[in-house]
């Protein structure tokens, strides 16, 4: 168990890198409650306990099929129930998939990321992504996918064709969840994300800020995420990007520094997994993203677009890399 005091009294006998630690929210949320350099101290000791504190991975994500999702996700721009500028589009095919991964991996991107606005796979469409992974697994990148939730055994199918990732994002608290979405439960992610486990998949789950949850919702994700057995291995933390159309088109903006403290939450309760500074980044300033990454962040989308929106361009991220004496995994 773990020997963290209630907030805000948090012991020096609980390691920021004990890796089995279970957290109650109440936990994290004293966290979030500690003076910002102290909470960055923490963090950092964290993360120089277990990652090169200058050294980040760069990952490169595709929309492999868009648009026309029959689920009802208030965030996302390809819902078939909102009216967006993001039309249907047909699953791509194979040979431009791998083109791109190609590209992808000439410009210095170590995963291919390939996301696809299903529910979940049917299996004729499973049998395509399958090729998709192993000609882009041949290329010598690591592969991940996004598919949405997955039935009984096409973890085991996507494990064969050598997948290393699956993305599956909790998005949010279990408590804040049907505010967010309804057409399905958090339950049904969560249990995605056991059935990728079993099958010996790597795990990439991770959650959004801004959605209008609360700091102790914010929280109560950070200790769902961390308590998974074991933690996801790769932990994307998206800022909300309120596309037009969308039920949270007007949504507030999170203060920076309350999504600085959700980096560096992250950070320590999972102080093993890669954690992505992931969407939303096209709007961060270089000082933002800089106290991001000594929040303990160490991976990031590394292209010009995130499905179907804006990411920061390869040269500025070389730029900003370079600025800050970062360089790739």
């Amino acid at each position: 168990m773990n020997t963290i005091a209630p907030p805000v009294a948090l012991t020096a006998e609980a390691s920021a890198s004990a890796p089995a630690a279970k957290w109650t929210v109440s936990q994290v949320e004293a966290l979030y409650q500690l003076p910002l350099m102290d909470l960055l101290f923490r963090a950092q000791q964290a993360h120089r306990e277990n990652f090169d504190p200058n050294a980040v991975q760069r990952s490169t994500l595709i929309s492999i099929k868009t648009g026309g999702c029959s689920e009802d996700c208030s965030y996302c721009s390809q819902s078939a129930r909102y009216k967006t500028e993001v039309g249907r589009e047909a699953l791509m095919q194979v040979e431009d998939v791998i083109k791109a991964a190609r590209e992808a991996k000439a410009k210095g991107a170590s995963r291919f990321c390939m996301g696809a606005a299903w529910r979940g796979p049917k299996d004729k469409d499973l049998e395509a992504v399958t090729r998709m992974i192993r000609e882009v697994k041949a290329l010598g990148l690591e592969t991940c996918v996004t598919l949405g939730m997955l039935k009984d055994g096409q973890a085991e199918e996507l494990k064969a064709a050598g997948l290393d990732y699956y993305n599956h994002n909790l998005d949010t608290d279990a408590e804040f969840y049907d505010r967010v979405i309804t057409t399905h439960k958090h339950a049904d992610r969560v249990d995605t994300i056991g059935q990728v486990r079993a099958a010996g998949i790597k795990v990439c789950a991770g959650g959004i800020v801004g959605l209008g949850e609360t700091r102790r919702n914010r929280a109560a994700m950070v200790a769902q995420l961390a308590n998974l057995d074991p933690p996801p291995e790769s932990v994307p933390i998206n800022n909300l990007v309120a596309i037009p159309g969308t039920p949270l088109a007007n949504s507030e903006k999170v203060d920076t520094f309350e999504f600085v403290r959700t980096i560096a939450a992250a950070r320590i309760t999972m102080p093993q997994s890669f954690v992505r500074l992931s969407a939303g980044r096209e709007a961060m300033s270089e000082e933002m993203q800089a106290l991001c990454f000594f929040a303990g962040a160490n991976s990031i989308f590394y292209c010009d677009k995130l499905l179907t929106t804006s990411n920061p361009g390869i040269d500025r991220d070389q730029a900003l890399f370079s600025k800050l004496g970062l360089r790739p995994i």
